[in-house]
């Protein structure tokens, strides 16, 4: 090889490991984000992760059900880093089904006894990152010029002046809905829990894809009541709307939103760095500022003056591990499709 034939050689192959290590670059400086909230909390998160760190983030937002369906059909292929947000059930789930990676955060010891036990129930492999009580609200101008008397239980919801008046997610998709659907199994017992979600069907007048719109359609009088966590309605009376929000009078479940790491993350320091970060009392003080009024993991963030006082609701002892597992989850689901979900109106 002539002198100018191997220089030319040299340069070539010390252009090629520059690209290499330019494409290594850029691969340490992204990060994928799947987000479970609302897209109002969702863009600050991503947001400010990027100023705090320099690491870009590609955000999805999807509710839960979705973001735990994307994950499973990608899992052989992940694209996605972090799944941040939304009800613990299917993140428990996903845990169970191998979706997710171990991790154990410096900051766990910052966090409520009930965000840790999430992560130690699930291996390791999803931590709480806020809560949230399940219930309902109503529009007080549609319920009065209903002539209805003002609901304060799950009973009154079955009221047949309702008809059509009522809405809530399916559980296929939405968290809130499934952790609906498991609460009232847990409340009433599963025969009695089938035969009152017969008799709301035919007051519902939208199965919506995400959780929260029916906090929405009840604060624009689109229906009368909405069943939501209870945060999301609180969002609507900061909002002005004409709601009143109401914790259940026969008791209720609720949620422990998680974060969970994907199995076989693409960007997986990143996805370290953004749990640690999501995790601390800066990170979770963001929920406020979006108004977003969940109870924040961290033991050093106080709750917003407008969240729900889990301690004044009747709470009931929500198995999480049982009703988290995917044998639970898609037998529910399935008898919810063919029992509930068919019937004419």
């Amino acid at each position: 090889m002539t002198f100018i034939a191997a220089r030319k050689a040299l340069l070539a192959a010390l252009a090629g490991t520059a690209l290499i290590g330019i494409g290594a670059a850029k691969a340490e400086g992204t990060l994928v984000l799947y987000c479970s909230v609302q897209e109002e909390w969702c863009r600050p998160m991503a947001n400010e992760f990027e100023k705090a760190t320099g690491i870009k983030v590609a955000m999805t937002r999807k509710s839960s059900g979705e973001t735990y369906a994307q994950i499973k059909a990608e899992a052989s292929n992940p694209r996605g880093d972090v799944w941040w947000g939304g009800t613990g059930d299917p993140h428990l789930q996903a845990a169970e089904e191998g979706l997710t990676e171990t991790y154990e955060s410096p900051k766990k010891a910052e966090l409520h006894d009930w965000a840790v036990k999430q992560w130690a129930q699930s291996k390791g492999r999803t931590v709480g990152i806020y809560a949230g009580a399940l219930g309902f609200g109503f529009n007080t101008k549609q319920i009065g010029s209903r002539g209805v008397p003002e609901p304060k239980c799950w009973s009154d919801l079955i009221n047949p002046k309702l008809k059509d008046e009522v809405q809530v997610a399916d559980p296929n998709s939405s968290g809130t809905s499934y952790t609906m659907l498991a609460t009232l199994v847990q409340l009433m017992g599963e025969d009695k829990a089938f035969e009152y979600l017969k008799a709301l069907h035919k007051n519902i007048n939208q199965y919506t894809k995400s959780g929260a719109a029916p906090a929405k359609a009840t604060s624009l009088g689109e229906t009368t009541v909405g069943i939501t966590f209870m945060h999301d309605m609180v969002t609507m009376v900061v909002n002005g709307g004409p709601v009143k929000v109401v914790a259940p009078c026969e008791g209720t479940g609720y949620e422990i939103g998680s974060m969970s790491i994907i199995k076989g993350a693409r960007n997986m320091e990143n996805a370290k760095k953004f749990y640690d970060w999501a995790l601390t009392p800066e990170a979770q003080k963001l929920a406020e500022a979006a108004k977003s009024y969940q109870v924040p993991s961290n033991k050093n963030v106080v709750p917003p003056p407008q969240s729900p006082k889990l301690a004044d609701i009747k709470l009931i002892d929500y198995d999480f591990a049982k009703y988290g597992s995917s044998a639970e989850r898609k037998r529910l689901l399935s008898k919810w499709d063919n029992e509930v979900k068919k019937l004419p109106k």
